[in-house]
């Protein structure tokens, strides 16, 4: 046996944030929708009219009223839904970002930068953290990170008078000559 679920009155508050999101342009598909229904059921729409309108089953319209006949507007948002866990907690995150910010003459290492493969490594080895370099470079990427690509001759510095050094350099090729005018 079929048991009838109808919609609750409205509260003038309700329906004003219901009317806003039934006609925003950037709330989520799914929330306009479920407004939409709420609204035309509160101006003595049918549910079997409605769901033919907004082309979705009568049980989704009873789904929705339900919900927010409990819960009200919060009723009308997605609930969480089970999925795979994350792959690494906060904590570990948390070491990534840090080791990344730390200067590897700091961690006693004898390099002068990080470059993925190096923070792959230590984390690894030294912290215990299974990580790869493409997953670490996610993680700095959604911190808002830029990561370099390229580093001076093996870590050392560039030494700003390596030109005067260095004295005037040769050309390894010989000029064209010129052509005959």
């Amino acid at each position: 046996m079929r048991t009838k679920v109808e919609l609750r009155e409205l509260t003038a508050d309700e329906r004003t944030a219901l009317e806003k999101v039934a006609r925003a342009r950037t709330a989520e598909t799914r929330l306009v929708e479920r407004a939409q229904i709420i609204l035309a059921l509160a101006d003595g729409e049918r549910p079997s009219h409605t769901a033919e309108r907004l082309q979705i089953t009568r049980t989704t319209v009873y789904t929705w009223v339900k919900r927010f006949n409990a819960d009200g507007i919060d009723g009308l948002h997605d609930q969480p839904r089970s999925g795979r866990p994350a792959t690494y907690q906060p904590d570990a995150i948390a070491q990534v970002i840090a080791t990344a910010l730390t200067k590897p003459q700091a961690l006693q290492l004898e390099f002068g930068s990080w470059t993925l493969a190096r923070l792959e490594t230590y984390l690894n080895e030294q912290k215990g953290i299974p990580i790869k370099r493409s997953r670490i470079d996610e993680i700095l990427i959604a911190e808002g990170r830029r990561w370099r690509t390229q580093e001076s001759w093996f870590g050392q510095k560039v030494d700003p008078a390596f030109a005067e050094k260095r004295g005037a350099s040769t050309r390894s090729t010989p000029r064209r000559p010129k052509a005959a005018s």
